[in-house]
């Protein structure tokens, strides 16, 4: 995989493809131990990208766009979308959920907004647009994508107006939006979420539709 992705093989024969991308100095190692370890999903095989020095890009994600930002999110996605693609390369054409933590879940959204590959669903966990509502930035969401989205009043990176900002975002490009967010939640991914990701996963390996159904 490219630029030394943590490939996790599935258990079992594989039946769906999960990307999952780490936050801001975090590693896929970290990802794995803090998310994935707590998940049954013996059928799904991981790709976890790994940013160089831990970081995506610099800036915070609700700072203006800068042209030193807007290239560093370029070879971030690029990076991205080259381990998306060896991931279904990989593995065929299994259904494949994108999915990211933090600065991760903000890339992942920058993602599917750019208009590239589409996945099957896509998980951001504590996630925004990068940028400020102001900037210009694509809207090339494809319609009816599943989209699981969360934040929390107390995470001291992404605020709730952002998340909302986000959430506004992939509703105007005709997005199936469920939106949590969890009041007193600290930069973490709750149980509950982990709980949302085992069941899109679960849903995309048995060929099911996302009913996005876990409880709060």
């Amino acid at each position: 995989m490219a630029s030394g992705a943590l490939h996790l093989p599935a258990e079992k024969q594989a039946r769906a493809i999960c990307v999952f991308v780490h936050g801001r100095g975090q590693s896929p190692e970290e990802m794995k131990a803090h998310v994935l370890d707590r998940l049954e999903a013996p059928e799904v095989a991981f790709v976890l990208p790994r940013a160089e020095a831990g970081s995506w890009y610099d800036a915070r994600a609700i700072d203006p766009l800068t042209d030193g930002t807007r290239s560093a999110l370029a070879a971030a996605l690029e990076q991205l979308a080259a381990d998306v693609a060896g991931a279904r390369a990989a593995f065929g054409a299994l259904p494949l959920l994108l999915a990211g933590f933090s600065q991760g879940a903000c890339l992942a959204l920058e993602y599917v907004f750019a208009g590239l590959a589409a996945p099957q669903a896509l998980a951001a966990f504590t996630g925004c647009r990068v940028g400020a509502e102001t900037d210009e930035r694509p809207r090339r969401l494809a319609p009816d994508l599943p989209v699981y989205l969360t934040g929390s009043d107390a995470d001291p990176w992404i605020p709730v107006k952002a998340f909302a900002e986000a959430a506004r975002e992939i509703g105007a490009g005709k997005g199936r939006l469920r939106a949590d967010v969890f009041p007193g939640r600290g930069h973490e991914v709750s149980d509950a979420e982990v709980a949302m990701l085992q069941s899109l996963l679960r849903d995309l390996a048995a060929g099911a539709p996302l009913g996005m159904g876990a409880a709060r």
